[in-house]
This record gives structure tokens, C-alpha cells and sequence, in this order.
């Protein structure tokens, strides 16, 4: 049975997500300076995999982590691989704080797959609250002043491949559970990045260890609260609410690598938490109907 409808529990698993998403951030720029970004992705799907493996006896055992939708898993996971090498790679070529706020064109391609495929609605307030958070990004990252860097189309691909991979995974929530959908993340990716994986790979460092560790948590973390979130709200809810990654990215940034924080940048802050607090002020969506085809 599918969770009820919340935009509450919704927000807090997103919380949850951020907050993941987020502590990857800093644990993979520390990684991917010393490591290749596929042998990085592989020890976060193989040490993830081991991480989740008590859920996953808690849940039924493996036996019940069989699903019927095989290709839908694989396409999505192919699609999340290439966004997240990307995304890592980006990690290594731009600051932290433009790399989130580039990223956060993926909502643009979300809103748009969800509407064409899944058939939800992209209401006023939606929309509103998309168009806020979209401004408030343009404002943070400024385009057109100064040269564009390599890093930016980067991080521009993974967007969209997190667009894509974000509506996969709306579409996964309405037939399997969560620990479902990460246990076959784990294993497929695993799979797609092994043999990239080996041929660029060096023993790591001790001192790297604690940071593939985290990158391997929260690797998996951040995908289970956001299915999670998912599971209680649509896609064209839950985007928006992940804008807040912008300015507390933007803060971290500052804190860790000393990147200024400027009036551009909290202008921009201001208006995604406004396009957010419109965004969850609505009232709880109905259950969005399976599709019987």
C-alpha cells in the first residue's frame, strides 16, 4: 500500500535528503581530489550496498527485493550513473556553491516529465514556486558575467540526467518499496561502473577512508529519504523544496573553502525560500493514480 499523501512528512524527509546531499558534497570533494571519479562511485555502491543490507534482511530478505520492473530499474540507474559521475567530476573543476546552484536546472527538466509522463499537475503555486527558485539560482550564479567554465555544461548534463532519474523514480514509488529501489541502485551501478572503476584505480589513502565512507552513507541516505519524500508528495512538490541546497551550499562554501558570500547570493537565498515556504503552504496533493498500460 503506497504511504498517504503529506506535504509534512514529505518536508521532512526531504530535510533528511538535503542534508545528505549536502555532506556528500563536502566527503566527495575531498574524495575526488585524490581519487578517480569511477573508482569513487563504485566504493559508494559497494560500501552502500553492505550498509543497506540490514534493511534489507529487516524487509523480507532478498527475496522480497525481486521487482517487476527490471528494465525501468536499469534504465534509471544508467541514467543516475552518468549524473552522478558528472556531477562528481563538476565537484573537482567549479566551487561548491556554483556547482549546487547550476544543478538546480534539474526541477526545470522534473516539472516538465512529470507533467508529460506522469501525468501530475503543474499548478500556479507550483509553478510560482519553481519560477522563484529558478530566479533566485540565476541571480546567485550570475550568467553571462565572465567567461563560462567547462565545469558549468558539466553540471548542466547532470541536471538533466537528475531530472530524468527523479521522475524514474516517482514512477519506481507507485510499485516498489524504497529499500527496493535503492538495493537495485546499488547493485546496478555497481555493476555499470566496475570495469571504468578498475582501470583507474589506485589504493586509497587511510586518511581518505572516512570520506569515501561518508560519500558511501550518504550516498545511499539521500536516495532513500528522497524516495521516501516522493512517496508522500509529486515530483513537482518535492523539487522545489530541494532549492534550499542553494544557500546552504552557498554557506558551507564560506565556512569550509572561504568562498564569499555576496548580495547576490542571499538576494537569490530569499527568494528560493520564498518560492519554498509558497511551495509547502498548499494543501496536500490526492493520490496520483497508477497507470494501468
Amino acid at each position: 500500500m503506497a504511504p498517504a499523501p503529506s506535504i509534512t512528512k514529505a518536508a521532512l524527509w526531504m530535510a533528511l535528503s538535503i542534508a545528505s546531499f549536502l555532506a556528500m558534497s563536502v566527503a566527495g570533494r575531498t574524495a575526488t581530489a585524490a581519487l578517480n571519479v569511477f573508482q569513487v562511485l563504485e566504493l559508494r555502491s559497494v560500501i552502500g550496498f553492505f550498509i543497506l543490507l540490514p534493511l534489507v534482511m529487516t524487509g523480507g530478505g532478498f527475496k522480497a527485493m525481486r521487482t517487476g520492473r527490471p528494465l525501468a530499474h536499469v534504465a534509471r540507474n544508467v541514467v543516475h550513473y552518468a549524473g552522478q559521475a558528472a556531477w562528481l567530476y563538476a565537484l573537482t573543476l567549479i566551487p561548491l556553491a556554483v556547482l549546487i546552484s547550476i544543478e538546480f536546472t534539474t526541477p526545470i527538466w522534473t516539472a516538465i516529465l512529470a507533467v508529460s509522463f506522469l501525468g501530475e499537475r503543474l499548478s500556479r503555486p507550483r509553478l510560482t514556486a519553481i519560477v522563484l527558485g529558478l530566479i533566485g539560482v540565476v541571480i546567485i550564479v550570475r550568467p553571462g558575467v565572465g567567461s563560462v567554465d567547462p565545469g558549468h555544461l558539466v553540471v548542466l548534463g547532470a541536471a538533466m540526467c537528475f531530472g530524468v532519474s527523479v521522475v524514474m523514480v516517482k514512477s519506481l514509488t507507485r510499485t516498489d518499496s524504497v529499500v527496493r529501489i535503492i538495493f537495485w541502485m546499488l547493485i546496478i551501478q555497481s555493476a555499470v561502473g566496475l570495469v571504468p572503476a578498475l582501470y583507474v584505480w589506485r589504493n586509497p589513502a587511510v586518511e581518505l577512508w572516512p570520506s569515501i565512507f561518508v560519500v558511501a552513507f550518504t550516498g545511499m541516505s539521500s536516495h532513500f529519504c528522497m524516495a521516501r519524500a516522493l512517496s508522500h508528495a509529486d515530483a513537482t512538490v518535492i523539487s522545489p523544496m530541494d532549492f534550499l541546497r542553494v544557500p546552504l551550499s552557498a554557506l558551507i562554501g564560506w565556512l569550509l573553502y572561504s568562498e564569499q558570500i555576496d548580495a547576490f547570493t542571499a538576494s537569490g537565498a530569499l527568494l528560493i525560500l520564498t518560492g519554498n515556504l509558497l511551495n509547502l503552504q498548499r494543501k496536500a496533493p490526492q493520490p496520483a493514480e497508477v497507470a494501468t498500460s
